[in-house]
């Protein structure tokens, strides 16, 4: 891999390689958001984009009722620099997503201002990784999300209003605990296998005809 990246990095110019050198130092999957039958491409778009900006590499993506849509125009390129798992295969796909995040050692927070829930300034980010879940703009998350959750926390309002735009709230989640887990010494960032494996989709993403400059360098370490 490390050769192929060397490879490819010539056809990039020194400023754009360095960019991803540094931007990878930041990346984590020690937070990931789970996004449930989001439906405005708007706010879906919205998310990603957040998710790029806090450094969250991993996005997880569950289709039941309604496909994921990104408007382009709001997610500015952000969805070619992240990971996008989608969850569309079964007639709920809620639980499938759990349960892989589940075996990740993930711990499944709720985002919701229901029930008995933490504030979002109390959140112990120490206990280990943890999948961010938003539910849709009205309906929230699910019964089967809810029931499925580790933990429950809010964002503290003082307003009439019960709830964020759930891209304002996304936002606010990631920016509050990304802050928190760079602060808090436990260790954020990727492995240097993944750190590699990122560089090289970035490079893919960004050089035109990559595909063919690729085969030209597997042909010539053939020879």
């Amino acid at each position: 891999m490390k050769e192929l990246i060397k490879y490819l990095k010539e056809f990039v110019t020194e400023e754009r390689y360095e960019l991803f050198k540094k931007t990878v130092q930041n990346r984590t999957d020690y937070i990931t958001v789970v996004l449930e039958n989001i439906y405005q491409p708007h706010n879906a778009s919205a998310v990603l984009r957040s998710c790029d900006c806090f450094g969250v590499q991993n996005v997880h993506i569950i289709e039941n009722e309604n496909k994921y849509r990104i408007n382009p125009d709001v997610a500015l390129g952000s969805s070619k620099w992240l990971d996008l798992h989608r969850y569309n295969k079964l007639e709920n796909n809620t639980l499938d997503a759990i349960k892989t995040l589940k075996n990740q050692d993930y711990r499944i927070i709720a985002t919701t201002p229901h029930g008995k829930t933490v504030d979002l300034h109390n959140f112990d980010i120490k206990k280990g990784k943890f999948a961010l879940m938003f539910g849709s703009e009205m309906p929230g998350l699910s019964k089967i999300a809810l029931e499925n959750a580790d933990e429950f926390v809010k964002i503290p309002m003082y307003g009439f209003t019960e709830s964020f735009n759930i891209s304002v709230s996304a936002s606010i989640f990631l920016s509050t605990l990304s802050e928190k887990v760079r602060k808090s010494g436990v260790n954020f960032q990727l492995s240097e296998e993944e750190k590699d494996r990122l560089i090289l989709n970035w490079l893919r993403a960004t050089i035109k005809k990559s595909e063919k400059i690729e085969k030209q360098f597997t042909m010539n370490n053939l020879q």
